[in-house]
């Protein structure tokens, strides 16, 4: 297993389509997932460290976790199928739950949790950037610095936004 560290969120253009950037840690491959707008405030605001005045979903969801004296171990993006990633919560006393990598990720980060992809799963999905990228890459975390959660908020949302019958990202894309 890799460890991958969320680069941010940003807006795909011209399709206006949030998307997270996670990187391997000790690497060079990117592993790039579409996600939806919601999901991408959630983890914006992680990033940010906002604290709202009321718990929001995944804010409630780490209380909760501590609360019944549980703890969030690690978090494993594990799969491709079908163009959509599939993730697992990882839980002491070895308790997995299938989660959405948003929500795996939003989890992740506020609670300092590790977040894990198979070699193989990089292998499939990973994407190397050359070194004559490395400008792109800075212009993107130049982006991510100036990034507001706002940026992310639709006022007419697509279709296939929204879960799914398996609570599995719509519009995840390898």
């Amino acid at each position: 297993m890799k460890e991958l560290d969320v680069l941010g969120v940003r807006v795909e253009m011209p399709t206006n389509n949030p998307i997270v950037l996670l990187r391997e840690r000790d690497g060079h491959r990117y592993v790039p997932i579409w996600i939806g707008a919601p999901e991408a405030t959630a983890i914006a605001y992680a990033q940010q460290g906002v604290e709202p005045p009321r718990p929001l979903t995944h804010d409630l969801m780490v209380t909760m976790i501590e609360s019944l004296g549980r703890r969030l171990e690690r978090v494993h993006i594990h799969e491709l199928h079908e163009g959509v990633f599939h993730a697992e919560l990882h839980f002491d006393a070895g308790t997995v739950l299938s989660a959405r990598p948003s929500d795996a990720i939003a989890l992740a980060l506020r609670s300092a949790t590790p977040i894990l992809a198979s070699e193989e799963l990089l292998d499939e999905v990973g994407v190397t950037m050359a070194v004559e990228d490395e400008d792109e890459v800075e212009r993107f975390r130049a982006f991510l610095d100036n990034v507001s959660a706002e940026d992310f908020e639709h006022e007419d949302p697509a279709p296939d936004e929204g879960d799914d019958a398996e609570g599995d990202e719509p519009g995840d894309r390898p």
